[in-house]
């Protein structure tokens, strides 16, 4: 097993783009509502490189050893862009910008 090749895929790189989108985002709307807090960053940063990225990283390894599961990973993939893109879209919203109600965080 080749560690380095589980992490160079395309689906890792989006997910970590991303992240890095988000955590971003999450900070200049952390700066400007004048709560910004170093804390948030670290916290923020242990779920989504944890759960997302090592989470996705061990579907694939799942799928190696029983390969009727292939359909997992591409479905947990597209569910990590959404929580991904949910997230940008309310840090978008923090910083101002008019989101619909049926894509705001309740």
């Amino acid at each position: 097993m080749n560690l380095v090749a589980l992490f160079a895929t395309n689906e890792i790189y989006w997910i970590v783009v991303f992240i890095i989108v988000d955590v971003i985002l999450g900070i200049v709307a952390a700066l400007i509502k004048k709560d910004f807090r170093i804390g948030k960053v670290a916290t923020f940063m242990v779920r989504p490189v944890i759960g997302y990225v090592l989470g996705f990283a061990v579907l694939e390894l799942v799928v190696q050893a029983w390969p009727k599961l292939i359909m997992v990973p591409t479905i947990a993939y597209v569910l990590i862009l959404l929580a991904l893109l949910g997230s940008i879209l309310n840090n978008l919203n923090k910083m101002g910008l008019p989101i619909p109600n049926y894509l705001k965080k309740d």
